[in-house]
């Protein structure tokens, strides 16, 4: 030991200290200059891996996305770990969706908590996120080529003891899983997703949605539906026994969905309908705007992205197929291509959804991507419909929205004014016998007087100048 005449001062050991620090920020700052990134990242994984061998703990990656598809993992993980707050969590993420009741709580990137509620033992929890190297994506829709895009990447880390592996993951993960489809379904809210205006998500990029949601806040249900008694419980017991036949597509080698066509005129309440058929399953919906899809492509990766448990809807689906056709016909007629007047995105000879690429959308290979999928297409005018379209495998059942029916009639009164019986009932039952009209119109009607004798009578009246009208237009 030295004497304490040869101690160095305390003065002097803070002044080495500062020294040793300040020159360790130069030989970091120089060597980020001058050794090369990737060098850098080898050095480090290198480093971790040493010092990883005399650890005792193992860590475990739950990436956000797999490919083009989410990993169902990440996303309950999320979910579950909203519940696991603990004191020790210093920052959080809350969120409260209009319309929703409950507050939503998730963990904030770069946080960390520790999970001790399975099996006694801790398992630490990381969220990270990374930012991903620039990467060049080519757009054959656009005049210069392709665009440079940049990529959050977001992923967990379990960090555990060596010995607890096996049970982590054939214990802990599916228990999280399972855990988290209780929570979601408690915390469910019904969504109506629509797509959204930003073109970058056709460029493949994991990370980007295409597709934003509001609530789903419709009211229909099938108690309100204006329908026939019969056809509203045929396709209740349809519904039904898809949901639960899982395994019995699987068993026969068919993808697990369901398609429907509701044709009939306008105002005969096919968006009631969809609303109810969503309100039944608890099913969201997605509303696949046709017309504003540039490719067979694009559909192709608008299926892979939404979800299981969901309603595709595809409205007025022959006329957006005839306005393809009638873009691609008029772009032939044009010579040559002008940048600057039809835009950087025009290409004349690949715009739109072709017949082949709807079909292999609704019956091919790529409608397997998922599960308990039900898709509805709506037309004003099914003679319209290529034969292809309509066979079984595509549109499954065929469904006709009709003209207001004395039935129908019923459950308006009943939804609108509050009554099932009334003498003016058989009147208007007579009258809508010799003239159609639509549940819509009907409805609209029923609303302009909440007495329910005033509103029938001024049913009537509609009724009976309909009528006339009619007759004038025949010459009768």
């Amino acid at each position: 030991m030295l004497p304490k005449t040869q101690m160095p001062s305390i003065q002097t050991i803070i002044s080495a200290a500062a020294s040793a620090a300040a020159t360790a920020m130069v030989i970091r700052s120089v060597a980020k200059d001058l050794i090369p990134h990737e060098f850098q990242h080898a050095l480090f994984v290198r480093l971790r891996q040493f010092l990883s061998t005399f650890s005792n703990q193992l860590t475990l990656i739950i990436d956000e996305y797999e490919g083009l598809y989410p990993n169902h993992l990440f996303q309950a993980a999320e979910t579950y770990l909203g519940t696991a707050i603990t004191p020790d969590t210093k920052r959080l993420r809350a969120s409260k969706p209009e319309k929703e009741n409950q507050i939503k709580v998730s963990m904030e990137k770069d946080e960390e908590l520790t999970d001790s509620s399975f099996g006694g033992f801790p398992i630490r929890w990381r969220f990270l996120c990374k930012k991903t190297a620039g990467s060049y994506i080519a757009d054959p829709d656009d005049y210069y080529g392709g665009s440079f895009l940049k990529s959050e990447a977001r992923f967990f880390e379990l960090v555990f003891h060596k010995k607890m592996k096996d049970k982590v993951i054939n214990e802990y993960l599916p228990y999280i899983l399972e855990k988290s489809k209780i929570l979601k379904e408690e915390q469910r809210t019904l969504k109506l997703w629509t797509l959204k205006n930003d073109r970058n998500w056709m460029m493949e990029v994991p990370s980007r949605m295409p597709w934003q949601s509001v609530n789903l806040d419709h009211p229909s249900t099938f108690d309100t539906l204006a329908m026939e008694l019969d056809a509203k419980k045929t396709l209740m017991a349809d519904l039904q026994r898809f949901v639960r036949r899982k395994e019995f597509y699987r068993r026969v080698g068919k993808a697990w969905k369901r398609g429907y066509l509701l044709y009939g005129p306008p105002g005969t309440g096919k968006s009631s309908l969809i609303a109810a058929v969503a309100n039944y399953l608890n099913f969201d919906v997605y509303d696949l705007e046709l017309t504003a899809i540039r490719s067979n492509s694009e559909l192709r990766n608008l299926l892979i992205s939404t979800a299981n448990q969901s309603i595709l809807v595809v409205e007025d689906v022959d006329c957006s197929i005839e306005l393809q056709d009638r873009m691609k016909a008029a772009a032939k007629a044009l010579v040559g291509r002008d940048p600057f007047r039809y835009g950087h995105g025009y290409d004349p000879g690949s715009s739109g959804v072709t017949l082949s690429g709807l079909l292999n959308f609704i019956d091919g290979l790529w409608s397997s991507c998922g599960d308990e999928r039900i898709i509805i297409f709506t037309t004003n005018k099914k003679e319209k419909l290529d034969p292809a379209l309509l066979r079984p495998g595509r549109m499954d059942v065929h469904i006709h929205m009709s003209y207001c029916t004395p039935c129908g009639f019923k459950m308006l009164a009943q939804n609108y004014l509050g009554i099932s019986e009334h003498p003016l009932f058989m009147e208007i039952e007579q009258l809508m016998e010799m003239k159609r009209v639509t549940p819509a119109e009907v409805g609209e009607q029923l609303l302009k007087n909440e007495e329910a004798e005033s509103a029938l009578r001024g049913l009537i009246e509609f009724l009976e100048e309909k009528k006339e009208i009619e007759e004038v237009k025949d010459g009768t």
